[in-house]
């Protein structure tokens, strides 16, 4: 999938299948291959990644037909300009609570090469772009996606008028975040959590922008948000699907042993 395709599935509600991957393995292109994903989310908020790993690994992945997403730490214009430049398809920033916020991403993701006093006034609606440079400007950022993470009460008090923002293609939940913003750490299966969750769904399909999450505790919780207009489903982390899987082999093999002590339960991942 590419830029395109990606924005064009984000805005119809076509589901979009992908997973975070911290490694930088070059063996994983060829397993994120057979999978058959849509796209990939590498995540530089949580995990330390150098510019280099970061766009080989995206060119890589674009080369495989695979949108690589990048997660920068805040909204900063110009470290989202860099992000694409790595060759990232979109780029999302942590923690979105105000249209200021959301105006960075869109100015890097929508309205390079634009800079200055003339990024300003288009920004803030005091003028718009025009003829020859309209078209340029679209040319120039066409196949770039642009979303914003919703995890907090501010955010979902401002989210009617993030979902008018131009260009805006989708939003991503940060379901622990989100969870820990409403009074309510870790539990997703509260009521107040529940109707936070489907309350930016409601009002994101409404608008035809797409909405995505990572990482719900259950494959269960994922298909109920799905049914319910959730159509970026990005599952899961590679370093906890590891750790799960060694824990629960080594288990089995130290019980049949009769061998005690190891690992203790393994805590959900939050990246």
């Amino acid at each position: 999938m590419d830029g395109k395709e990606l924005i064009e599935a984000l805005h119809s509600g076509r589901r979009i299948y992908g997973t975070l991957l911290t490694s930088c393995s070059p063996l994983w292109f060829k397993v994120v291959e057979q999978l058959k994903l849509d796209c990939i989310f590498l995540d530089t908020e949580h995990n330390k990644m150098d510019w280099h790993d970061l766009g080989w690994m995206c060119r890589a992945y674009t080369a495989i037909g695979v949108a690589p997403i990048v997660r920068i730490p805040e909204a900063d214009a110009y470290e989202a300009c860099r992000v694409f430049d790595a060759g990232a398809t979109g780029v999302v920033a942590a923690y979105i609570e105000t249209l200021e916020q959301v105006d960075q991403l869109r100015s890097a993701a929508k309205l390079r090469p634009l800079k200055g006093k003339k990024l300003a006034q288009i920004l803030s609606g005091e003028s718009k772009l025009e003829g020859e440079m309209a078209d340029y400007v679209a040319k120039y950022n066409e196949g770039h996606v642009l979303l914003v993470n919703i995890e907090s009460v501010p955010a979902v008090e401002a989210l009617d008028e993030i979902l008018a923002v131009p260009g805006l293609d989708g939003l991503l939940i940060g379901p622990h975040d989100l969870s820990c913003n409403l009074g309510v750490p870790e539990q997703y299966d509260h009521p107040l959590f529940e109707k936070t969750m489907l309350t930016i769904i409601s009002k994101a399909r409404a608008k035809n922008i797409g909405v995505g999450c990572h990482n719900l505790p259950r494959v269960e919780q994922e298909i109920r948000y799905a049914k319910a207009g959730l159509n970026l489903i990005l599952r899961q982390i590679d370093r906890t699907l590891f750790a799960r899987a060694l824990h629960e082999d080594l288990t089995k093999i130290k019980q049949a042993l009769g061998d005690v002590g190891g690992a203790k339960g393994l805590a959900d991942d939050v990246a």
